[in-house]
């Protein structure tokens, strides 16, 4: 498995944790103030990174790029920003809508540039 794979997989399963973790505290103390932060950190954290990790598992000529390095750390660091920024927005805290806005955009960026990973051809060897 390629290198940036094992990064993609292994941080997707580190969200997961972390999102379980925080859903059956929800769950035990009946208070769900932050659903909104624990279904983006499974979705985007969990699922979307996973699912770009067996993209690039897939596609080796692909995760050798330069850009899936790129893409993998925008997008990370994205997750680490919004996450937190939408934790303090739905305790009320006025400072967490542009934390939240900011990691938003960069994860948007991240996803944009998986996009570009998708579509860009594949360099000709011959």
């Amino acid at each position: 498995m390629p290198r940036i794979s094992q990064m993609f997989i292994g941080t997707a399963v580190i969200y997961v944790i972390i999102g379980m973790i925080g859903g059956i505290m929800m769950g035990a103390k009946q208070d769900f103030t932050l659903a909104p932060a624990h279904a983006h950190l499974n979705l985007i954290g969990w699922v979307s990174l996973a699912l770009m990790g067996f993209y690039y598992n897939a596609n080796p000529a692909k995760a050798a790029s330069r850009l899936a390095l790129i893409q993998f750390w925008v997008s990370t660091i994205g997750l680490w920003i919004m996450i937190p920024g939408l934790v303090l927005t739905l305790r009320g805290s006025p400072s967490g809508e542009g934390i939240v806005i900011l990691g938003s955009l960069i994860t948007l960026i991240g996803m944009v540039l998986f996009a570009v990973s998708i579509f860009r051809p594949i360099p000709s060897t011959r």
